[in-house]
């Protein structure tokens, strides 16, 4: 299996890092999970009250680097902020990208995510011990260790940290799972059903409502800022507010999604913004529900913003 992960991941280093939200479908849903569908093409940014928007299809970010001979690559990872996945960066060597992703996942939030609320339900101790890709399904092969304890949610929500992980990959559309070399068909106690490949939309109720891809935790912006991901909100309709490090709001835009109102779609805008000073800001994700008007915030990701 190590020699196959050899020959198909090279696929990966080639495209980079992607949305990874516009996928074909896989049939092999846990049971009792809701369904999700993506949609790709251009999204739309109104900004409030004054400025301009860009946008377009999301696009995988330019990450690719040179070092010593090591063809690096950025992606991102998934952990969870509260009980929905969220986006991490993390660095790593072509040709095996798939399989230092998977890695870099099992080793946990660092110091700087933990502490912005960061975790994961994937037991300490997992190892990995191959990742194999073929036909854009990547068969994940885990020590038992990944299935021990936890309730429904926490065995879920490790399955769908690994998912997410994999499909960011460009190359990859689904997921299938084995443990210490044997196909997983049902996962832990709880009676998940693993009947075939899996992908994001079989993991739509750990998909915050805004699921921002792009820029991730920790990272450093200018302005314009381009921000992308996919969105399942109220006639695909939500805001994206950036603050800076006195807490002033720097933009306030209104984004609109390919598709909404139950079913998943991604959108990519980019938008100025003015900071007072360069520092710790936010992007602020959030809705603002018709019947009340009182905002709800569903993403927050921690920034450096630059003036």
């Amino acid at each position: 299996m190590l020699t196959a992960a050899a020959l198909t991941l090279p696929l990966l280093a080639v495209g980079g890092c992607g949305t990874g939200t516009d996928r074909p479908q896989g049939s092999g849903r846990p049971a009792g999970s809701p369904t999700g569908t993506s949609t790709s093409g251009g999204t739309s940014g109104t900004p409030a009250p004054s400025g301009t928007t860009s946008a377009g299809p999301a696009t995988p970010e330019p990450s690719v680097s040179t070092s010593a001979g090591a063809h690096k690559i950025r992606t991102a990872v998934y952990f969870l902020r509260g009980e929905y996945v969220s986006a991490a960066p993390r660095t790593v060597t072509a040709p095996a990208t798939a399989t230092g992703a998977v890695r870099e996942l099992l080793s946990g939030p660092n110091r700087y995510e933990a502490d912005h609320g960061r975790t994961t339900a994937i037991p300490s101790g997992t190892k990995l011990h191959s990742v194999v890709v073929l036909d854009h399904v990547a068969t994940v092969d885990l020590s038992s260790r990944y299935d021990d304890g936890g309730g429904s949610l926490s065995m879920r929500a490790r399955l769908a940290q690994v998912v997410f992980t994999m499909t960011r990959f460009p190359g990859v559309h689904e997921v299938r799972f084995e443990l210490d070399g044997k196909p997983v068909k049902d996962f832990g106690g709880e009676g998940i059903v693993l009947n075939g490949p899996v992908g994001r939309a079989d993991f739509e109720d750990l998909s915050p409502a805004v699921l921002v891809e792009s820029p991730l935790i920790g990272d450093t912006v200018h302005t314009p800022v381009r921000v992308w991901g996919s969105a399942n909100t109220f006639e695909a309709e939500f805001r994206l507010k950036v603050t800076d490090t006195t807490g002033r709001t720097c933009a306030d835009v209104q984004v609109r999604a390919t598709s909404g109102t139950g079913a998943r779609g991604t959108f990519d805008v980019a938008f100025p913004y003015k900071a007072a000073r360069t520092g710790p800001g936010l992007l602020i994700a959030y809705l603002v529900p018709p019947k009340d008007g009182r905002p709800v915030i569903v993403d927050t990701v921690p920034l450096t913003v630059n003036r």
